[in-house]
């Protein structure tokens, strides 16, 4: 367990260890209390499985499995197995921090509406938004990620004789419609069996719109799913959608010419530079709350937000029964304001949608009646339009106000995307997440959840973060040094509610590749149920900004107890092939 390797610059004569991992005090007193005579046999695999790691339904057969998967390591004996093999199982695949063995696990036979669903905005484009190419490329990788929601803009193409799909008004160049679909079809459930909602920013002429009736129609056969009538008073569950793909849009609309020659120029666009997602924070919660209003960095500039939405239309109702009948979610904005756009109408279930800065406007004043339009309606919220660079924003706000659809441009990084991914971890990842029953359900006298309210603690996460492995091998070939070891800390901490957010900070371990910090950290949560674990490993650079070396998010209600592998994530949202963390995870009651 002491054995170590060196490594020599010979441009600089500087001589370093690289230390094999080795287990630290806290698992070597764990393999003295459950083993004998130095080796732990499979009933004294499971003891500790059940004691320490809380996994009350595991099996002393679950034990063998995981003795029998280290036989090929060496690391074990005739009847069990030796302080390294059980270091290596709790540092492995088998010992992930969210279970993996539990697949799909929550109710899927509730309403669609009961869900937050994996979203994507302006599905297409393989980049920007202003002159990047659409292509069908960026909606199959985001299909095969799990993401459940696709938006297509469909346009009439350059001769007007067919529909194609591109970022209205800018640079970017189209792709044909029916490759689109064709790719959904082909992808749609290669990560999911989950329903796909195809989300469709209409700016056809009648007649298009009946071909892409036709088109849609013909490309998904069966496993399109027609309602059987104009408008749900309650959608169908997901687990009654499996295999099926739906169409939400706004009811088709006489085709208006003005709003295509509308002066829209881009060129006096000011970017004001809102970047967190490329590397900044996430934009706080916290201080937007407490000052009951949200001073939006680009409103000074007096930009208009570019994004058409599924605002009315004020022209006249045309029946296009074919394409109107693949509506199974109905969009749009009715006039007369948010007050009338949140009203709830118990025969009529639709879909509302909301720029992130309208969002951030409206909670404040709106708050409840938000949340009480999504128990039952669909909430979707979109990025801004000056997002020209395909960035996010922080999705807490939406989720915590019962936005089923919080859209992302898919095509980025950074935190905001990270938090995310981490969400949809949940559930098996298969791209939708039950919302928590304070987002469900009202008082007795109508009360509502207020994520702005003080709550009392429910429950504290304990986090050890032990140590760490992997960058030497994973990192060789790109900004650390193999010659100049690093020197490795770890941001540790929350994202959900404004009282619950923070973010800690272990020690700077110099010049070590396996950095050993054996820190605790303590969270007190009041909402866990909306908490998403947060943890960053960087190097630091006292001359540059620091080095990034790795991320994930992990949904707090599915943490598992115990001592956990947790594998990291590139900025991109990739699993690195040996990058990972030891960590303990414990809930203390309050």
């Amino acid at each position: 367990m002491s054995k170590q390797t060196y490594r020599v610059c010979f441009c600089c004569r500087r001589r370093f260890k690289l230390a094999i991992s080795e287990a630290p005090a806290e698992i070597k007193e764990l393999f003295g209390k459950y083993s004998e005579n130095g080796i732990m046999s499979a009933n004294n695999l499971h003891n500790f499985m059940v004691e320490e790691q809380k996994e009350e339904k595991s099996s002393v057969e679950d034990a063998q499995i995981v003795i029998d998967s280290l036989r090929h390591l060496h690391v074990f004996h005739k009847s069990g197995i030796n302080l390294e093999g059980f270091f290596k199982y709790l540092f492995g695949d088998l010992n992930p921090p969210i279970s993996s063995k539990l697949g799909v696990h929550q109710d899927m036979d509730s309403p669609l509406s009961h869900y937050f669903i994996y979203t994507g905005h302006n599905s297409y484009l393989t980049g920007n938004q202003l002159t990047s190419d659409c292509s069908d490329v960026p909606i199959r990788h985001a299909l095969e990620k799990s993401v459940r929601v696709i938006e297509l803009d469909i346009w009439p193409n350059s001769s007007k004789d067919n529909v194609d799909v591109l970022h209205g008004r800018t640079m970017t160049a189209p792709v044909e419609l029916i490759r689109c679909l064709k790719s959904i079809k082909e992808h749609a459930f290669s990560a999911s069996e989950y329903p796909v909602v195809i989300t469709l920013e209409d700016h056809l002429t009648p007649d298009l719109q009946a071909k892409t009736a036709e088109m849609i129609t013909q490309t998904f056969g069966d496993t399109l799913f027609l309602p059987d009538s104009d408008c749900f008073k309650e959608l169908p569950s997901p687990a009654s959608l499996k295999k099926h793909v739906m169409i939400s849009t706004k009811p088709p609309k006489e085709y208006n010419e003005a709003k295509l020659s509308k002066e829209d120029s881009l060129k006096s666009v000011k970017y004001s530079g809102d970047e967190e997602a490329w590397g900044k924070e996430v934009p706080n919660i916290k201080s937007n709350y407490a000052s009951e209003k949200f001073n939006d960095l680009d409103d000074k500039d007096n930009i208009e937000d570019k994004e058409d939405d599924d605002d009315v239309s004020e022209s006249q109702d045309i029946e296009e029964p074919a394409y109107k009948r693949l509506i199974a979610i109905h969009a749009g904005k009715p006039k007369g304001g948010l007050s009338a756009a949140l009203k709830v109408d118990p025969n009529k279930v639709r879909r509302l949608s909301l720029s992130e800065q309208e969002l951030e406007k409206a909670v404040v004043k709106y708050g409840k009646e938000i949340l009480r339009f999504t128990q039952n309606n669909m909430l979707r919220i979109y990025p801004k339009g000056t997002r020209i660079d395909s960035s996010n924003y922080n999705p807490l706000i939406g989720w915590m106000h019962g936005a089923q659809m919080v859209a992302f441009n898919m095509q980025g990084y950074g935190r905001s995307l990270w938090l995310m991914q981490g969400m949809f971890r949940a559930n098996g990842g298969c791209g939708y997440v039950k919302k928590p029953d304070i987002l469900l359900k009202s008082g007795p006298n109508g009360e509502v959840f207020d994520p702005k309210a003080k709550l009392p603690i429910k429950t504290t996460l304990k986090v050890t973060v032990f140590m760490g492995e992997g960058w030497y091998y994973d990192f060789k070939h790109t900004h650390f040094d193999q010659f100049s070891p690093p020197d490795f800390y770890v941001r540790v901490g929350i994202a959900g509610v404004a009282s619950d957010t923070i973010m800690k900070k272990t020690k700077t371990l110099e010049d070590n590749w396996i950095p050993a910090w054996n820190e605790v950290f303590e969270f007190p949560l009041t909402v866990p149920e909306l908490a998403l674990l947060r943890v960053e490993v960087h190097e630091y650079d006292m001359s540059e900004k620091d080095d990034f070396g790795g991320q994930t998010c992990l949904p707090v209600w599915e943490l598992r107890q115990g001592i956990r592998s947790v594998p990291l994530y590139s900025r991109e949202g990739i699993k690195y092939s040996s990058v990972k963390l030891l960590m303990h995870f414990e809930f203390v009651s309050a």
